[in-house]
């Protein structure tokens, strides 16, 4: 029951990082650069994503622009955005094996069909987790190794965003499900494995019949 409730816990968490990957991939604040300049009425507010550049005026306008050239970009965004469509859709592939392979549904077949069932599962959301570490710990490092690059202007500079926090987050989630649920599957197994059951043996009753009429036999 206990191992039960705790792959629970985890599909949860798998869940939430699922969630939080997609949000983390789709959204356009991966960088941000905010250039109040010397009015603050013309202040914007610059974004850039994996897949389009934003920019937020203080009046209230909002534009983007998508990035449809590929081969134009930088190798670490293409890398991040090879990585977190891997990452999404072994989380997905996760949370599908997963939901056959917990204890506390009906599908599955018998306990060994769904251990392997759980530890396949386990194993996308490790794999997702490490696809979506990957590429945000990447972009940090670029954007903090151009943001203490003294030849780069102060209005090129830019922190990290609210979508980068989202992957880390993400791919914590994602990690800490995956050896929950590697974990749990056969942890029952592995105990009878080093504790196997104890068989014990009784005296036959035939034999302690024969040893009676034996005796009798004397008399």
């Amino acid at each position: 029951m206990a191992s039960a409730s705790l792959q629970f816990f985890a599909f949860i968490l798998a869940l939430l990082g699922v969630f939080g990957d997609i949000t983390a991939t789709l959204l356009p604040n991966w960088k941000v650069n905010a250039d109040v300049g010397s009015n603050i009425i013309t202040a914007i507010t610059q974004m850039q994503g994996l897949w389009m550049d934003c920019t937020w005026y203080s009046t209230g306008m909002f534009s983007c622009t998508l990035k449809y050239s590929v081969l134009s970009l930088p190798v670490y965004i293409q890398a991040a955005r090879t990585t977190m469509v891997l990452s999404c859709i072994l989380s997905a592939f996760g949370i599908c094996i997963t939901t056959v392979g917990m204890k506390c549904t009906k599908l599955g077949g018998d306990a060994d069909s769904k251990s392997y069932a759980c530890f396949a599962g386990g194993a996308c959301f490790i794999l997702a987790g490490v696809f979506g570490l990957v590429p945000t710990s990447w972009y940090t490092r670029e954007i903090i190794s151009s943001f203490l690059d003294q030849t780069i202007p102060e209005s090129s500079k830019h922190e990290p965003g609210g979508a980068v926090y989202t992957g880390f987050i993400s791919a914590g989630f994602l990690l800490i499900a995956g050896v929950i649920f590697c974990t749990s599957c056969f942890r029952k197994q592995q105990g009878a494995w080093i504790y196997p059951p104890k068989q014990h043996h009784f005296p036959s009753t035939d034999q302690e019949s024969n040893a009676g009429y034996n005796l009798k036999d004397y008399v």
